[in-house]
């Protein structure tokens, strides 16, 4: 039986078939991996191993095992990949030497009701600290840490694309900043480590995405829009459909991480989405269009005239400029791979 996403990691692997050379007979480590993020970067790494027959290992660190056999049971089951069972914060370091570190692991909502803001930002930071100290203390050469566009905080209304350089924060009195907050304070660690302990320090900030894996129930707009699509039912926008996101596929996404693991600058952060906007309501017509034509989409309030638009859009022009990273695969195809695979995962989950 064919894999179910065979052809996003035969792409994959297409596009990244000379990196895997620096992989080959080494090994990986790698938190939050039963994550959207983590996911991908193990079905491809597996992937990548069995295809070109690399001898790589990799340990993955997880609070619960089942919960990746159930997402992905093809590479769960390949002699490459070893669990560790454990919190991120406070895991036993497993033995011996491991050049390449992916530190994946995050929250994945902080919205303004969160609690407990400052044990949600302890939680953060200290995980990452807990990872550098296995970093430092087991041979890594490079060590990613997968950050997050909330660094800068709110987008500006009139800046359409944010760049690196952009000297932005969150907020400060702002108890749903906590995720940025951390993400900030982890990046400067990850680099302060780097320089003392002499490994590299990768900086992806990841912005909005796409594509299997994703989930439904979460506060991805685009995840949302596809369970009501699956449900029969109108596509609900919960604001008024003006704010502005983009959407990088997630293969696409695999491809930008382990270009920047294996190639990146050590210190220099890197952009990772796609830069071309689009409105929430848009992106449901996109849903309804390029899934079952004719589904109704509703929206909660009415845009009030002459309020500044909320925007979260990157600049890429720094990952094409130096790394060769473009978006390749557009919002509709990624709409109609991420739908076809849920509908037939959801057949997979009732078959007999």
């Amino acid at each position: 039986m064919a894999h179910p996403l065979q052809q996003d990691l035969d792409y994959i692997l297409a596009q990244t078939g000379d990196l895997w050379e620096a992989i080959r007979g080494q090994a990986v480590f790698i938190t939050g991996g039963t994550g959207f993020v983590g996911t991908w970067l193990v079905e491809s790494f597996v992937w990548a191993n069995r295809k070109l027959d690399l001898g790589a290992r990799a340990v993955l660190l997880t609070r619960n095992p089942d919960a990746f056999r159930a997402k992905a049971p093809e590479a769960a089951e390949h002699s490459s990949l070893r669990f560790v069972r454990g919190e991120i914060d406070s895991f036993e370091f497993p033995d011996g030497s491991f050049p390449y570190v992916i530190h994946a692991a995050t929250q994945s909502y902080f919205g303004p009701t969160a609690a407990r803001p400052a044990s949600i930002f302890d939680s953060e930071v200290e995980g990452t600290r807990r990872v550098l100290d296995f970093a430092r203390t087991h041979g890594t050469r490079r060590f990613l840490f997968t950050s997050s566009g909330a660094v800068y905080g709110k987008q500006p209304a009139g800046m359409a694309n944010i760049p690196e350089e952009y000297a932005g924060a969150p907020l400060t009195t702002d108890a749903s900043s906590a995720y940025g907050q951390a993400k900030r304070v982890s990046e400067w660690l990850s680099v302060m480590y780097a320089r003392q302990y002499g490994f590299a320090a990768l900086l992806p900030r990841l912005f909005a995405f796409a594509g299997p894996h994703l989930p439904l129930d979460l506060n991805f707009a685009i995840g949302n829009f596809l369970r009501d699509v699956l449900a029969g039912r109108p596509v609900r926008i919960q604001g008024d459909g003006t704010p502005e996101r983009s959407y990088l596929y997630a293969a696409d996404l695999a491809i930008w991480l382990w270009t920047i693991l294996i190639r990146g600058e050590s210190g220099r952060p890197y952009n990772v989405g796609s830069g071309v906007a689009v409105t929430i309501a848009q992106l449901a017509r996109a849903a309804v269009d390029n899934t079952v034509p004719g589904t109704a989409t509703e929206i909660a309030r009415e845009a009030v005239a002459g309020m500044p638009i909320a925007r979260y859009v990157p600049a890429v022009d720094r990952a094409a400029r130096e790394l060769g990273l473009r978006p390749v695969i557009g919002l509709e195809e990624a709409i109609r791979r991420m739908y076809a695979w849920s509908r037939e995962s959801r057949a997979r989950a009732i078959a007999p």
